[in-house]
């Protein structure tokens, strides 16, 4: 398992795999495509079609993360409700199963409930004593240097990706190296995302992959 020894009030780890399957690895960018459309109706967004001689219209819509709301509750009530912080932690976890699952990190197909190997811990924050009420209209402003970094170190996964996927299909196994590297990158990434868009935490995220 990789560690992390931050304190930080969100952490990431997962379990290095000893050998994967070269099968499913070859073919995962098909594999995956299920879970992806059960993820891309769980995180939301709109559909459309129209048709004049046909004259039918369907419209899709859905929520994701519980952001906007979440901004309100804090700035007006200083309030945090426990389901909305059970269901962004629970989607979050899902979310990063099935990201796990697409880059080769894992075998297992993704769980919608369970935690598989890949364990995500967020603290739900006391937000009388540890949230300021003002600070969730600035987190993402104060979150772009993050972002732009982790754009680039998304390219970088990007290259492990396709690097770690030759070398699983001639050898089975994951290169640890890049393995930790690349947890690296989506733990720091989750800490963003709590911080800015979870807004389970006022502490600054560390800029770093441990």
């Amino acid at each position: 398992m990789t560690e992390s020894n931050n304190n930080y009030p969100a952490n990431l780890t997962i379990d290095y795999p000893e050998k994967l399957n070269k099968l499913t690895t070859f073919f995962r960018i098909f594999a995956v495509i299920p879970i992806f459309i059960i993820l891309g109706l769980l995180i939301g967004g709109t559909y459309e079609s129209n048709s004049l001689e046909e004259g039918w219209r369907f419209t899709y819509s859905a929520g994701g993360i519980v952001f906007v709301p979440t901004i309100l509750m804090i700035l007006f009530r200083k309030k945090y409700p426990k389901w909305w912080f059970d269901w962004n932690l629970s989607l979050t976890r899902f979310i990063y199963r099935v990201f796990s699952y697409l880059i080769l990190l894992r075998d297992e197909y993704p769980s919608t409930d369970e935690e598989q190997a890949i364990h995500i811990e967020i603290i739900y924050p006391n937000v009388e004593t540890e949230l300021k009420r003002g600070m969730p209209l600035v987190k993402w402003f104060l979150a772009i240097p993050h972002v732009f970094i982790l754009l680039f170190l998304y390219i970088a996964v990007f290259i492990s990706t396709i690097i770690s996927w030759f070398v699983i299909l001639f050898t089975g196994i994951y290169p640890k190296g890049i393995f930790d590297f690349v947890t690296g990158v989506m733990r720091w990434s989750l800490r963003v995302c709590a911080y800015a868009f979870l807004l389970t935490t006022d502490q600054y995220p560390p800029f770093s992959l441990s």
